[in-house]
């Protein structure tokens, strides 16, 4: 990983870990391109079971549906990597699961897979909480696979850290 490292997200998840465990919350992941990875650096932290609920990998349209209960009219008008796709991906998690909180990203790792309006890195992102609250983005991250999935786990453990201070006021070094 030339941008971003395991030891920088091991840390993020850790940061997020003390948040969720001091507020005793759980979490809940939805990922496509990123195959786990954000789960895995979530469950690389010593107690992670007190505020990791679940993960569900769903990188085929199909899973999204089975798992998540993603509608298929909304992948075929919207495609798999839209915002639109990685709400319901987030909903769909809090729904099957006991967390509080979730993430979901879908994307486009490439190194093929790219269109004109959705190049090869464009991912996009859901945080929500069960107060049905739930803020979207979409990035476009360069380099190789492993660069674009990498930069993707560090930005959804980023962005979610971004939205628990937000919603306590709580700000976490």
């Amino acid at each position: 990983m030339s941008q971003v490292d395991q030891c920088r997200l091991e840390a993020l998840a850790g940061r997020l870990g003390a948040l969720l465990g001091n507020q005793q919350l759980k979490l809940v992941t939805a990922e496509s391109c990123t195959g786990g990875w954000v789960a895995q650096c979530l469950t690389a932290i010593a107690g992670s079971s007190a505020w990791f609920d679940r993960g569900f990998v769903t990188y085929s349209n199909e899973a999204k549906q089975e798992m998540l209960g993603v509608p298929p009219d909304m992948l075929a008008e919207h495609g798999a990597v839209s915002q639109p796709v990685a709400v319901a991906m987030a909903e769909g998690a809090l729904r099957n699961s006991r967390a509080d909180w979730a993430v979901a990203i879908t994307g486009i790792a490439g190194p093929t897979g790219g269109s004109p309006p959705k190049p090869v890195g464009t991912v996009c992102f859901a945080w929500g909480g069960r107060d049905g609250r739930i803020v979207t983005s979409t990035r476009h991250f360069p380099g190789s696979r492993e660069d674009v999935r990498a930069q993707s786990v560090e930005h959804a453990l980023s962005g979610l850290i971004e939205r628990m201070d937000q919603s306590t006021g709580e700000v976490v070094a």
